[in-house]
């Protein structure tokens, strides 16, 4: 593999080969003592950066050399990395994109079907004659509590594609526990999604994960109140959960049919009755009068939060405060034919 971006003669022997380069995260779940499932293939250039601040660099460089596919060999913690890193790289016109599932959590292959034993070499053949699938990534902007006022204005945005806050944090932090067990990707999802049902079914209100977290959740641009059930405090809210995505792992479907964009599901403090229904909401299905009951799915073009607690992107916690959500520019990702 090229490492030299004076190096074209690998460009000139190759003839229609595609441009490639690769983000390598060696400290990945799948990829921890190992090396590049692929044999040394012209116009394939690897980068493993030892440090979130080296990937701009790394991104330049794929930038210079005119890539036409980046594949993204980690978890959805990587790509969340890469696609904030390379948001002034490559702006609205980014190179194709591939993931190779390598890590604890991969919901984002999981929504591109991709095959857990994907390869490197597989993404490049994919590339050829594989099909395409487009998604917007989140962009999450912090603002100032006043939220006219941008008073972060040099604070790189975030991009992932999905997001949580109430006890979709706490959640994480489960999961986590469940990676420690030996459980990964659907089934930690399984698991953790069987355990947060269990205790905010068992716990009261005031219990930590029947509480959630304060959030002033304003849709569209108009930033208008989103509506509250008034089942338990007005300020509360148990969960918030965000995505572009469209399939989830375990075949979870928060948002219920399908919709396209950007898409939220909330939760208030629903009665111990109401939360009898959650396991048939998480498979899709409709519950009558729900908004009354406290659960609330909603499709809108941006939203701004403001939140007590820390919230969740791409599985990283990050500081409580406000921050604008909206849709990111149109990526391709390529799938298995």
């Amino acid at each position: 593999m090229s490492s030299d971006p004076s190096d074209t003669s690998h460009q000139q022997a190759a003839g229609d080969a595609p441009r490639v380069g690769v983000i390598y995260n060696p400290r990945s779940h799948r990829n921890k003592g190992q090396d590049l499932d692929a044999n040394p293939a012209p116009r394939v250039y690897v980068s493993q950066p030892g440090a979130r601040s080296q990937l701009p660099a790394a991104l330049e460089n794929f930038a210079k050399r005119g890539i036409d596919l980046l594949v993204i060999n980690g978890g959805d913690g990587t790509v969340r990395d890469v696609l904030t890193a390379g948001c002034d790289v490559f702006g609205e016109d980014w190179p194709t994109i591939a993931v190779l599932p390598k890590g604890k959590t991969n919901a984002l292959t999981v929504d591109l079907e991709a095959p857990k034993d994907w390869s490197l070499q597989g993404a490049i053949d994919a590339y050829r004659n594989g099909g395409r699938v487009k998604r917007r990534p989140l962009v999450v902007r912090r603002k100032d509590a006043d939220a006219d006022v941008d008073a972060h204005a040099d604070a790189k945005p975030l991009y992932g594609f999905i997001m949580g806050a109430g006890v979709f944090t706490i959640a994480i932090s489960a999961g986590q526990g469940a990676h420690k067990l030996g459980a990964f990707n659907a089934l930690a999802v399984s698991v953790t999604t069987f355990w947060t049902v269990l205790q905010t079914f068992l716990g009261s209100r005031s219990n930590i994960w029947r509480k959630g977290a304060k959030m002033d959740i304003r849709l569209g641009q108009e930033r208008k109140p989103m509506v509250h059930s008034g089942l338990g405090e007005a300020e509360w809210r148990q969960l918030l959960f965000a995505s572009t995505l469209e399939n989830f792992p375990a075949g979870i479907k928060p948002f219920g049919p399908h919709v396209d964009g950007l898409k939220m599901a909330v939760l208030d403090q629903p009665s111990r009755s109401s939360l009898l229904r959650l396991p048939s909401l998480f498979r899709g299905k409709a519950i009558p009068n729900m908004a009354e009951r406290g659960f609330h799915q909603v499709a809108t073009d941006q939203f701004e939060a403001r939140f007590s607690d820390r919230f969740i992107l791409d599985g990283e916690a990050y500081d409580a405060g406000t921050y604008e959500v909206r849709e990111g520019p149109l990526l391709e990702f390529v799938k298995p034919a």
